[in-house]
């Protein structure tokens, strides 16, 4: 909670501040894989306002530079100890002790939060990419593990008749873990790539292309982050039950990638915290112009290719999943506001009906733009079909659950006292 933040600063008379105070979960805080570590340190300085309203950034050296930039003087500043975690073992997750060690302001005084965030949310869509990235990974490896390993026979009869067994990739359950995370995966590192493309046209010469593109960065920072590392950890676990046995072992590497992925829906805010941001701040701002501009988007590519036969089954899929989501927004625009409660109870299934609406969306372009090119002789192009397939069928149906869920409000879910849990 920062705004019980403790960590003081002192003006030293010369531009420089004295930070006196402590920080947990820093990702590589000590190491020697560097000349110099560079902190980042939120602190209040002396007479600042109470709250958040109150705290300023600063920047701490492990050296102080000499007057050529080298390390000099080591400030005042050390590791005091370290997290054992449950993955990503090959980070330094460091506490930070800072005894009046020298730091320089960022930017303003008392505006440490706003700048903070700049770097958050970049950072958010890369921890968005850590969850796509890993779940591609787990994917490859129980892909490869399902080809090779040996066990009973398929329920259509022998695939491999020479063999004593069948590949388990030929088993339906089997085919069913590998393609949810197929699907999933492919659709999220689209969905990340055009997120990606509104961060560039944020410079575009053309005023209303760059006010979209910022509005559009907005509103899908949460959605990225949260929607594909909750997938990408999915990929993670299924990886491990394709592995039976030998995938809770250390002989294999997908417990490995399920114990690093698992990080990714927690920190740069937990997902539930994105989903909070989601229908807290970003739908609402600027009186909803963002989310209604997605909307005008997908009703525009859904009328653009209506008459498109081939691509019918994917426009509808889209176009269900947009109504659905829309339903959803009008219905937080009504009921949150009389009880926050509502907006809070219905955030995680909104947030997952976004994604799979955002996916959907890439979907469609996709297999339009695979079906184009299917007679070209590339597999690629008919296996993207396919997936895009599986997608539609298989996995957008959840969104009417979601939808579901998310109009029941908060009444069930608040009705426990506190002591009953």
């Amino acid at each position: 909670d920062l705004g019980l933040l403790r960590t003081k600063a002192v003006p030293n008379g010369d531009g420089t501040y004295a930070i006196t105070g402590q920080k947990i979960w820093i990702s590589g805080g000590e190491h020697d894989m560097a000349e110099n570590i560079v902190h980042l340190v939120l602190a209040r300085i002396e007479g600042a306002p109470a709250g958040v309203k109150g705290i300023s950034l600063f920047i701490v050296p492990k050296f102080i530079p000499d007057a050529d930039g080298s390390p000099g003087e080591r400030n005042s500043l050390q590791c005091a100890g370290l997290e054992e975690k449950m993955g990503i073992h090959g980070n330094a997750t460091c506490v930070m002790a800072y005894d009046g060690a020298k730091g320089w302001l960022v930017g303003q005084e008392n505006q440490g939060l706003r700048i903070m965030f700049v770097m958050m949310n970049e950072a958010r869509l890369g921890v968005g990419v850590q969850g796509v990235a890993q779940g591609e990974a787990a994917y490859q490896a129980a892909a490869q593990f399902a080809r090779e390993r040996l066990q009973g026979r398929s329920l259509t009869g022998p695939k491999n008749p020479d063999g004593p067994a069948d590949p388990i990739v030929v088993h339906p359950d089997v085919r069913r873990m590998l393609m949810d995370s197929r699907a999933s995966i492919e659709g999220g590192r689209a969905f990340m790539l055009w997120t990606a493309l509104q961060a560039d046209l944020q410079h575009s010469p053309d005023e209303a292309q760059r006010q979209k593109a910022a509005d559009y960065m907005g509103l899908m920072t949460p959605v990225v982050k949260a929607y594909l590392t909750d997938r990408g950890f999915k990929a993670c676990v299924d990886a491990v039950q394709v592995h039976g046995g030998s995938g809770f072992t250390e002989h294999f590497p997908v417990s490995q990638y399920m114990r690093d992925c698992r990080i990714a829906l927690i920190y740069e805010g937990t997902n539930g915290v994105q989903a909070l941001d989601l229908v807290g701040r970003k739908l609402a701002a600027n009186g909803g112009r963002a989310v209604m501009s997605f909307f005008a988007e997908v009703d525009a590519f859904v009328a653009e290719n209506e008459g498109n036969a081939e691509l019918k089954p994917w426009v509808d899929g889209l176009a269900g999943a947009k109504a659905q989501l829309q339903e959803a927004t009008f219905w937080l625009m009504q009921n949150g506001l009389s009880n926050p409660d509502n907006a809070g109870a219905a955030s995680h299934d909104y947030l997952h009906l976004f994604g799979l609406t955002a996916l959907s969306y890439m979907w469609a372009m996709m297999v339009k733009a695979a079906q184009a090119r299917v007679g070209e002789g590339d597999p690629f192009h008919a296996r993207k079909i396919a997936t895009g397939r599986y997608f539609l069928e298989r996995i957008l149906p959840e969104a009417a659950g979601h939808l579901a869920k998310l109009k029941t409000g908060a009444e069930s879910l608040m009705a426990l006292e506190g002591d009953a849990f």
